[in-house]
């Protein structure tokens, strides 16, 4: 029997004699809940724009089927959908931020990965925002500091509107970038480990980070 260190200072006693029973006694539990609960649709792929100047219709793009997914610091997938789904819904919002949100539905629970553009690949902060926005043919800089210079400054946090770009960093230097969908959240990818998903833009380590917004889409 050994002891195994595991992320963040946290340990386990590993012992290989013991894992094919644990194997056993595990798939004895589970067989009869696989059993009960068929597996989740797979999402629809959700085809983007063959030209970066022409806009998909909103009724193009489908929702991916909502699924259990729980992080640190955000809620299962499902209530992450609800939330898009009201922002989409609203009176206010645009036919062009609908579009941008009907987008961030089918790119939720995508990995992160550095250096990342693409659903296939994984996305980074940047490269995620950017794919969303050529969904309306908006082409943004690659890297967080650059697309801080695009668009119109938004004049405080209260005055976000659906759409807007959201930026975080520390002593003044900007170093990460997401979407603003509405109710005090914003959709982001976070760091590796970490899928795209939903975070507060009001309290906790993102509400602590931000630094600014910029408005870039008409119609917000």
């Amino acid at each position: 029997m050994t002891t195994a260190t595991l992320p963040h200072g946290h340990s386990a006693l590993r012992c290989r004699s013991l894992r094919p029973l644990l194997a056993l006694a595990l798939a004895g539990l589970c067989l009869p809940a696989l059993a009960a609960s068929p597996s989740p649709a797979k999402a629809e792929a959700v085809p983007i724009a063959a030209s970066a100047g022409t806009p998909v219709p909103v009724a193009s793009l489908a929702l991916p089927a909502p699924a259990a997914i729980a992080t640190p610091d955000t809620a299962p997938l499902a209530a992450q959908l609800e939330i898009l789904q009201q922002a989409k819904d609203a009176p206010a919002t645009s036919s062009v931020i609908k579009t941008v949100l009907q987008r961030a539905f089918s790119l939720l629970g995508t990995p992160y990965r550095w250096g990342g553009t693409s659903p296939e690949g994984g996305f980074d902060c940047s490269g995620l925002v950017g794919y969303v926005f050529r969904t309306i043919g908006i082409d943004l800089p690659r890297v967080s500091r650059a697309m801080a210079d695009e668009g119109t400054k938004v004049a405080n946090r209260d005055a976000l509107a659906e759409g807007d770009l959201v930026f975080f960093g520390k002593r003044g230097r900007i170093d990460h970038v997401g979407i603003y969908i509405g109710n005090g959240q914003f959709l982001h990818a976070p760091r590796t480990g970490r899928d795209v998903t939903v975070s507060s833009l009001t309290s906790g380590y993102w509400a602590q980070k931000y630094l600014e917004a910029r408005r870039v889409a008409a119609g917000t």
